[in-house]
């Protein structure tokens, strides 16, 4: 069962600007017109549901559209586009009040000009050229975050960033309703994964509370054994199974925990509304193994997962899986493990003792069991295999005490040099833009995280998007990056989140 946090489907509102000045005909033929832009974009293969509201004519409306929109939890944000003039201190009041993501779409009815027939009416009918420029001022001039999309709603490419930005703002209202379960605390003494829940709280919405472990053991003790069979089953049907697993194989109960952890951890989660969680393999309380196989299965179901208490992470991971959702790709918990630094062949091996998610790979994933050297523990079960290539972008969250900071590297996912066959946990080799070594040294100079979640089904306009919606900092490490350039980058990003953090909306 996939995580499910939404009771209804949701929506980006297309509104439409113009004025009572000219006559109910032109505005006959501007509604007629703007309901078609929305109903191409409705047919555009966006994740959201598009829906047309009536033009607005004046600053009343226009406030109390934006009032309806803040109050509607369906609608996770709305499309403006001026098809005349629409003069902008009517818009001051409303896009003051508006607190969902706003998309300006600057385009036209018509694609092109019909040159031998052009006269008044067509001009005072068309031309958004002129009324975007009045409504892109206002915005500026109120520093509105909003994303800018111009061209032909026809366009693929138009479609597309208009697409990117629908994505992100489901990751945003994911975020705004989304609890995190935290089974114990983080890792001792470790300093990244620590952060302000307060602050997370104000700035992305998301709750965050911890839970003893005993409350998860509890869980997991209570599962009925007749709830077991039927999701050992599940796992023959679904993945390879080593022969000791097997029923009548000598570590056959082992599997059975698991399933039992999975169980319990899931009806524990469900019960109480959450969609992420974490856990921390130095304190598992009561719990016989390290949760390995039940926390890669939720994680392909979209919950959010952070190991060693990481809560940030996790928040990360959920707001990357709705924006991925019906995506092709996978997205993963991940940590940045070992590198293989031969001149000219480097790579990144990515791994996690045991939480990778298997959304990554479309191979068929083996069901094993290994000795864990850590955690003092029986050995857990866990999915094992290796990520499709392809590319895709690892991105951190670190928590930098005046704010938070997204850090992106754009990367591309690739075979191994060779087999891993001692290697006894899924994993993924990457290599990231523009190079390992320019890589490395930006994310450290950026203090990213070494918890991360790397996607193959997003790509980096979604998370910049997502990051303008959150005004939270991102720095990308791509194929244009230069240590020295990305150094300067970070320093007028301290000066410009310093400056206008007291003002932020």
């Amino acid at each position: 069962m996939a995580v499910n946090t939404t009771e209804a489907a949701r929506e980006v509102w297309f509104l439409t600007g113009s004025q009572g000045l000219y006559g109910p005909g032109t505005l006959d033929q501007v509604a007629e017109q703007s309901q078609a832009v929305a109903k191409r974009l409705a047919g555009a293969n966006l994740p959201v549901e598009i829906v047309w509201k009536p033009v607005l004519l004046d600053a009343g409306a226009i406030h109390r559209q934006m009032l309806e929109a803040n109050s509607t939890p369906e609608c996770v944000g709305v499309i403006a586009w001026m098809h005349t003039f629409s003069p902008a201190k009517m818009w001051i009041a409303g896009l003051d009040a508006l607190r969902k993501p706003l998309l300006h779409l600057h385009t036209q009815a018509n694609v092109a000009l019909p040159w031998a027939t052009i006269d008044m009416d067509f001009m005072n009918l068309n031309q958004a050229a002129h009324g975007d420029r009045e409504f892109g001022y206002i915005q500026s001039r109120l520093q509105v975050p909003r994303k800018t999309v111009a061209g032909h709603v026809e366009s693929p490419d138009v479609q597309e960033r208009v697409g990117h930005w629908a994505r992100a703002a489901l990751g945003v209202a994911e975020l705004r309703s989304l609890e995190l379960a935290r089974f114990g605390d983080n890792m001792r003494d470790v300093a990244v994964t620590e952060g302000d829940k307060v602050e997370a709280q104000l700035r992305f919405g998301v709750s965050v509370n911890t839970y003893s472990v005993n409350e998860l053991v509890a869980a997991v003790d209570g599962v009925p054994d007749g709830e077991i069979d039927p999701l050992v089953q599940e796992y023959a049907d679904t993945y390879t199974v080593a022969p000791e697993l097997l029923p009548g194989g000598d570590r056959h109960e082992s599997l059975r925990y698991g399933a039992r952890i999975e169980l319990g951890l899931r009806s524990f989660l469900t019960d109480g509304g959450f969609g992420a969680f974490t856990s921390n393999f130095e304190d598992l309380g009561g719990l016989r193994q390290l949760p390995g196989l039940a926390v890669q299965r939720l994680m392909a179901d979209g919950y959010g997962f952070g190991g060693e208490g990481d809560w940030k992470t996790s928040v990360l991971l959920r707001a990357s899986k709705a924006m991925a959702e019906g995506l092709p790709g996978g997205t993963s918990f991940m940590e940045d493990y070992t590198y293989h630094l031969v001149p000219g062949e480097e790579k990144i091996l990515g791994a996690h003792m045991l939480e990778v998610c298997p959304s990554l790979t479309s191979a068929r994933p083996s069901l094993e069991i290994h000795p864990l050297s850590i955690g003092g523990r029986e050995d857990p079960v866990r999915l094992r295999f290796t990520a499709d290539p392809g590319a895709g972008v690892v991105v951190g969250i670190a928590d930098l005490g005046d704010r938070f900071r997204l850090t992106a590297n754009v990367v591309h996912l690739v075979e191994p040099d060779e087999a891993l066959p001692r290697l006894p946990v899924a994993c993924a080799v990457w290599e990231p833009e523009p190079s390992l070594a320019t890589s490395a040294e930006s994310w450290l100079t950026a203090g990213g995280p070494h918890h991360t979640v790397l996607t193959t089904a997003l790509d980096r306009e979604v998370y910049e998007d997502f990051a303008d919606m959150l005004s939270v900092e991102l720095a990308v490490i791509d194929a244009s990056t230069t240590v020295r350039e990305f150094q300067r980058e970070l320093h007028w990003n301290d000066v410009y989140h310093r400056l206008t953090r007291a003002g932020a909306r």
